[in-house]
């Protein structure tokens, strides 16, 4: 599937919301126990400066950001979140969601962690009903 355009304006909205530096600990007991996401040896020889944020964490903040912003935190109003992971998140770190209303049910974005400057999710699309 083709990776959507965002819009090269200013963001409509914009949302912080801060990782916690133990979030890898509660997110192993979703049952993903990879070594990756809590062992610094292991993180650092695949290449990571420290082991790195479980992506459905990042998605979950993402989808968070997008209910509080957008949805009045109903999800009801969900019909679909469509989001490419571009960079890992280490927890801890906070993400901004840069939000752009591109019609009355569709929503484009994407997540940068600020203290890097880094995008770690792009051409995301929320469609609402």
């Amino acid at each position: 599937m083709p990776l959507l355009d965002l819009p090269s304006r200013i963001p409509d909205l914009a949302i912080d919301l801060p990782t916690l530096p133990q979030a890898a600990l509660f997110y192993r007991l979703n049952g993903d126990d990879n070594p990756l996401h809590i062992e610094p040896a292991v993180a650092t020889g695949a290449g990571f400066e420290r082991p790195i944020l479980h992506g459905l964490c990042t998605y979950g903040m993402a989808c968070h950001a997008l209910l509080k912003a957008v949805c009045d935190y109903d999800p009801a109003r969900i019909a679909g979140l469509r989001v490419r992971f571009s960079a890992p998140v280490y927890p801890g770190e906070t993400i901004r969601t840069e939000i752009w209303r591109s019609s009355p049910k569709e929503v484009l974005f994407r997540c940068r962690v600020i203290e890097r400057e880094v995008i770690v999710i792009n051409a995301g699309q929320l469609r609402l009903r």
